[in-house]
């Protein structure tokens, strides 16, 4: 699969139907970063009248995600990517049109880059961090991947 925002959508509708039936869309990708936008909405919502956390934890996961598969596939090699934790913070109710930014690219493809030299598996940390239509930092996710090229 060519990794373009097209190609992600697809895949959440056929692998990860939960994301896109609530609304995770994959906007841009770049050698350097990702944007994933979801948009507050009944499906989504939590008792309070904002995004459930766990939406909010599909789209940035994903700018994080995307990013790996992006860098997997240049390297045309097989590679198993794994999250092994992750931290969250949410600092302001999550209303309207989030934008989720991941900026860390370069440091996943160092990582790749080293688990191919090594042949050791490697673990990173990559960050993900939601906007709302005023700028306003709404929820920041810190992501531990682990990767590893298959023999």
């Amino acid at each position: 699969m060519d990794i373009s925002p097209r190609n992600l959508n697809r895949f959440l509708f056929l692998k990860l139907p939960a994301a896109w039936w609530t609304g995770v869309r994959v906007h841009n990708i770049t050698n350097e970063k990702c944007t994933v936008t979801v948009t507050h909405k009944w499906i989504n919502q939590n008792p309070f009248k904002s995004m459930y956390f766990a939406v909010q934890a599909m789209a940035a996961e994903l700018t994080t995600g995307a990013l790996v598969m992006w860098y997997v596939k240049k390297s045309n090699l097989k590679i198993s990517m794994l999250v092994a934790q992750n931290k969250s913070i949410f600092s302001k109710k999550a209303t309207g049109k989030i934008t989720f930014l991941c900026t860390d690219g370069l440091k996943v493809k160092e990582s790749i880059e080293k688990a191919i030299k090594t042949g050791e598996g490697q673990t990173f940390w990559l960050q993900s961090t939601g906007k709302n239509q005023n700028g306003i930092t709404v929820s920041t996710f810190d992501f531990e991947w682990t990767i590893k090229v298959k023999k």
